[in-house]
């Protein structure tokens, strides 16, 4: 059900790669929800993806950029204002990447090289497009910008890795610049620690489905899915949650504050068993 929660609002969608991403879920409940939008994501994305079909279905432009580089996120944020008629009302940053996860590599044996393009990719992008919408003036008062993030921030998760380390990076950029662009535009930074959640990036994660069934069972809710946060981020997106800025949002259906569960215990009373 649609409540015109963004009617009349502009704004850039990034990391949308199929129907499984967070980002592609945000994407299609921002135009049920009223908003122009630009769909962003590296030109990679375009061969393993299905950017395009998305485009079509919400009535969107798909800027390529590569989130790493000034000159690609200028363009973006450019080509974006001229595109939807206006400066930008919201943005999503939904990128991370980790070469040493990729790679297999544990913790004690990660390669430096890789470790720095986790950060560029996944922390530092946030930096990035944050000083290029600042530096172009594309922000809307009340703007509202928001990164996905991870509980490895907080808490070890070994097979996280270097991923810990970069959402920590983010969430303290949400932080710095949420009090930096709150002082001169207005603009809420924040970001949405979600669940793990069955997406492609999700999948790619050694032993992703334990991780997986263990959250949903420590829950009280259970986890919530990519259309949950989906529908999280348009209320972050509209003029509902003005005031909120600066904050790291749990939405993981309680795990974040649970430290075990009945079922977590009966499970391992069963293999105590068993």
């Amino acid at each position: 059900m649609a409540y015109n929660l963004l009617k009349g609002k502009r704004g850039i969608i990034s990391g949308a790669l199929d129907e499984n991403s967070i980002a592609w879920k945000v994407a299609q409940r921002a135009f049920e929800e009223g908003a122009s939008i630009v769909l962003t994501n590296a030109p990679i994305a375009m061969r393993m993806g299905k950017i395009n079909e998305l485009a079509a279905q919400t009535n969107s432009k798909v800027i390529l950029a590569d989130a790493t580089s000034i000159e690609d996120l200028t363009k973006l944020v450019n080509e974006t204002t001229d595109v939807l008629g206006g400066k930008i009302d919201f943005m999503l940053h939904s990128i991370g990447m980790s070469p040493n996860i990729r790679k297999g590599k544990a913790y004690g044996d990660l390669d430096y090289n890789f470790f720095q393009k986790t950060l560029d990719v996944s922390a530092l992008s946030f930096h990035k497009m944050l000083h290029v919408a600042d530096k172009q003036d594309a922000l809307n008062d009340y703007a509202s910008v928001v990164a996905l993030t991870y509980v490895a921030a907080q808490r070890v998760f070994p097979d996280y890795t270097d991923m810990a380390q970069a959402k920590s990076m983010l969430e303290s950029i949400a932080r710095s610049y949420g009090q930096h662009l709150g002082a001169s535009k207005k603009v809420r930074i924040n970001t949405v620690s979600q669940s793990p959640t069955m997406t492609t990036a999700g999948n790619g994660i050694e032993g992703f489905d334990v991780l997986y069934n263990f959250a949903d069972k420590m829950s009280p809710l259970g986890n919530a899915t990519a259309d949950d946060c989906a529908d999280y981020c348009i209320t972050l997106f509209s003029d509902l949650t003005r005031k909120v800025t600066m904050q790291n949002l749990f939405h993981d259906g309680g795990f974040s504050n649970v430290g075990i569960s009945y079922d977590v215990i009966e499970q391992f009373q069963k293999g105590a068993n068993s």
